[in-house]
C-alpha cells in the first residue's frame, strides 16, 4: 500500500495530537498524520508557538485540568516542560453543599491534593498553551500535519480512504476520529450513541482576584448546578487568578451572559462570597449546552474513536481531557507492537484490545458525573440530608479520601501503563 499512512488522526485537539505523538515515539518508523483545518493558520502550525512562551499566540483563556497521570504521560511525550512553569498545582479541594441564599457555604469535604508524596493530584493550565506544546512535540517527532478537515471516509483495499473537505483523499491503515463530541466521522462509521441533553449550560470564564487562592480548588454544589473555582497561575506568576466553570439552567445562563461585567461579578459573589477579594473578569464569559453522549462501540473496521468523540460527559469532575489522554495512551500501546513488527495496526484484535481497555473507564466516569449532578442539582431536603451525611462520613475516613484523590489523579483503576510510570 504505497503512499498509505499507518495512522491518520482526524482532529488536531490535545488528545488527537497526543495519540499521534505517542504512536510516533513508540514506533518511530510509523507514518502518522493529523488532519485539522486549523493547521492552515500559521499561528497554530508554527511549532515556535510553544517555545516562545506560554502567553504567546493565545486566542482564548480557556483552561483545562491535567490530572497527575495525564501530566506523567505528557511529560514522557516531551510536551509538559514548556507549560510547567505556568501551570498551577492543585494542593487542596474543598466541597460545599448549600442553598443559593446560604452564606457562608458550609464545607462538607476537604481533600489534601497529593496523588503521591510531593506530587499534586492535578494542575491547571491554559488549553492553548498545552495544545501548542503537544503540537510542537508532535512536529519534532515527525508527525505530519494536514491542513484540512476529514469530512468522510470509506474502506477500500485494506485501508480507510479519508475524504478531505477540499476534495482530496488520504489512505490510512487506521483512521482515528478525534473530531469532537458531535463527531461526523462517528456517524459516518455507523456507530450509534446513547445519551441526553442536560437542562443546564456550562458558563466558563477567567477572573483575577486580590487574595491568593493558595492552590485551593472549590466545588460549590448549588440547586441549579455545580460551580467550580479552579486555581490558575496569574500572568505575573502569582496565585491570583482562577478559572470558573458554572453549571446553571439554560435560561439563567442567558441572563447571566447578558449582564454587564460588574453585574456578572456581583451575581458570582452572591454564590461564592468575598474570600478572594475584588474580582476582575479577564475575558468575556461564554456558555455551552451540557450533554451526555456515549457511543455503543469505540471501534469499527479500520476506525477508532478518541477523546470527546468517544464520549461527552458533564464537566463537574473536570475529567474530559484526562479521559481523552487515557484514550491516547491506550491506543498508542495497542498499535505500537504491530507497527513495530510491520503488522496491521487496525487488525480487529488490536482494536478490540483498545476498546476493552477504555470502555469501562469511560462508562464509569460518565455514570459518576451524571449521578453526582442529579443528586446535588436540586433543593430536595431528603436528598440534601443524604448527600451531606455521606460527604461528612467520607471526610472522617482518611483511607476513603486517599482513594478518591488517587482516582481523581488518574493513577488508579485500569489505566494505561504510561500513566503509571
Amino acid at each position: 500500500m504505497a503512499n498509505t499512512r499507518d495512522v491518520l488522526v482526524a482532529g488536531g485537539g490535545i488528545a488527537g495530537l497526543a495519540v499521534a505523538l505517542a504512536v510516533r515515539r513508540a514506533a518511530p518508523m510509523a507514518r502518522v498524520a493529523v488532519a485539522d483545518p486549523a493547521f492552515a493558520d500559521p499561528a497554530f502550525a508554527d511549532p515556535a508557538l510553544a517555545s516562545a512562551g506560554p502567553t504567546q499566540g493565545r486566542r482564548t483563556l480557556r483552561a483545562v485540568a491535567v490530572a497527575a497521570g495525564s501530566r506523567r504521560f505528557l511529560d514522557a511525550l516531551g510536551a509538559w516542560e514548556p507549560v510547567a512553569a505556568a501551570a498551577q498545582p492543585m494542593v487542596e479541594m474543598v466541597i460545599t453543599d448549600s442553598r443559593e441564599a446560604d452564606a457562608p457555604r458550609p464545607v462538607f469535604l476537604d481533600f489534601d491534593g497529593e496523588a503521591e508524596p510531593g506530587e499534586p493530584f492535578a494542575h491547571m493550565v491554559f488549553q492553548d498553551d498545552l495544545r501548542a506544546a503537544v503540537l510542537r512535540a508532535a512536529t519534532e517527532n515527525g508527525v505530519e500535519l494536514v491542513p484540512d478537515r476529514v469530512s468522510g471516509f470509506r474502506r477500500e483495499g485494506g485501508a480507510a480512504l479519508a475524504i478531505e473537505a477540499g476534495g482530496t483523499a488520504s489512505r490510512a491503515r487506521l483512521l482515528v476520529a478525534a473530531d469532537g463530541g458531535r463527531s461526523r466521522l462517528r456517524e459516518a462509521a455507523g456507530i450509534a450513541t446513547v445519551g441526553w441533553d442536560y437542562p443546564q449550560s456550562g458558563i466558563v470564564a477567567t477572573l483575577s482576584h486580590e487574595i491568593p487562592h493558595d492552590g485551593r480548588a472549590t466545588q460549590h454544589f448549588l440547586p441549579g448546578g455545580p460551580l467550580a473555582i479552579l486555581p490558575m497561575r496569574a500572568a505575573d506568576g502569582s496565585e491570583r487568578r482562577f478559572s470558573l466553570v458554572w453549571s446553571v439552567p439554560h435560561v439563567e445562563a442567558a441572563r447571566l451572559l447578558a449582564l454587564a461585567p460588574a453585574d456578572f461579578i456581583a451575581a458570582l459573589e452572591a454564590r461564592i462570597g468575598f474570600a478572594y477579594g475584588a474580582l476582575t473578569l479577564e475575558d468575556r464569559p461564554a456558555a455551552y449546552p451540557l450533554r451526555l453522549v456515549l457511543p455503543r462501540a469505540l471501534v469499527a473496521e479500520r476506525f477508532a474513536l478518541l477523546g470527546d468523540a468517544a464520549r461527552t460527559i458533564h464537566p463537574l469532575a473536570g475529567q474530559g481531557l484526562n479521559l481523552g489522554l487515557r484514550d491516547a495512551a491506550a491506543l498508542a500501546e495497542a498499535v505500537a507492537e504491530p507497527l513495530g513488527l510491520g503488522l496491521d495496526p487496525a487488525d480487529p484484535s488490536v482494536l478490540d484490545a483498545y476498546a476493552r481497555a477504555r470502555r469501562f473507564d469511560a462508562v464509569l466516569m460518565a455514570g459518576a458525573t451524571d449521578g453526582l449532578n442529579r443528586l446535588f442539582s436540586n433543593d430536595s431536603l431528603p436528598a440534601r440530608v443524604l448527600r451531606d451525611v455521606g460527604l461528612g462520613l467520607v471526610d472522617r475516613v482518611p483511607a476513603l479520601k486517599r482513594l478518591f484523590i488517587r482516582d481523581a489523579s488518574g493513577l488508579s483503576g485500569a489505566v494505561p501503563d504510561r500513566f503509571r510510570r
